[in-house]
């Protein structure tokens, strides 16, 4: 990828400090080891890993809520935006869809009304749902459409950085595909960036322009979608593909 940066990490370790040790002094365990990437603009990232090797410390750490040991975070976009796995624990239950989408403009402060009420029905329109669906609460919302509304929380103050956490996995495979088409044609129109985070590889291969591979919070492999699938060099990445056959 030829774009411009929107993230950089360089050598990053991360982690969460524990209880007391030695002395009552708090320790530090690290989940993140000597982490490197970059992620260009208009390219899709896709991030792969068992349960429990990092991946959503990764993802924490990108947005700012757990801060690195070592290393830096570079983010030359706006603060991103994230897209989480399960819609439904991150709407709120209570409000409806206009009030969820138009809360983060009228915080921002800088849109009247009018602007405000505007560009949450554009938003409503790019992400594909009726208009029917402002005065919906989640619980009245199918499952795809909750995780449409969940990328246009994210969108709604025109970030160019998105990361996607697992946002397909809870979806049945029809649904699946029809957002994963979706977050292309997002990608193309607003020229958005993803890191999109997945133990699936099937839809990392349908999806992503280049794999990061990581293990036991070390990024072990990474390349091209091509030069990932087709041919692995570490044992690691031989082993998730042999079991996503």
């Amino acid at each position: 990828m030829s774009g411009e940066l929107v993230l950089s990490l360089s050598h990053v370790y991360s982690g969460y400090s524990g209880g007391g040790g030695l002395f009552g002094r708090r320790q530090r365990q690290e989940v993140l080891h000597d982490v490197t990437f970059d992620v260009r603009q208009g390219e899709i990232l896709g991030l792969v890993g068992e349960s429990g090797t990092g991946k959503s410390t990764l993802a924490r750490t990108i947005l700012g809520m757990v801060k690195p040991g070592q290393g830096t975070v570079t983010n030359y976009t706006k603060r991103p935006q994230m897209i989480f796995q399960d819609p439904y624990s991150s709407l709120n239950p209570f409000y409806s869809v206009e009030w969820t989408l138009e809360e983060p403009l009228r915080v921002y402060g800088k849109y009247g009304k009018a602007e405000r009420k505007r560009r949450v029905r554009e938003m409503l329109e790019r992400v594909e749902l009726p208009e029917e669906c402002l005065g919906a609460k989640p619980s009245e919302l199918s499952g795809g459409q909750r995780q449409r509304v969940s990328i246009a929380a994210a969108l709604i103050r025109r970030p160019k950085f998105l990361i996607a956490d697992e946002p397909v996995s809870a979806l049945d495979v029809t649904i699946q595909a029809q957002i994963l088409d979706l977050l292309r044609s997002l990608r193309r129109e607003l020229d958005l960036s993803y890191l999109f985070i997945s133990h699936d590889l099937n839809v990392v291969y349908q999806l992503c322009d280049r794999v990061l591979v990581m293990k036991d919070g070390r990024i072990v492999e990474q390349g091209t979608v091509e030069e990932i699938f087709s041919h692995p060099k570490e044992d690691y990445t031989k082993q998730l593909l042999a079991a996503a056959e």
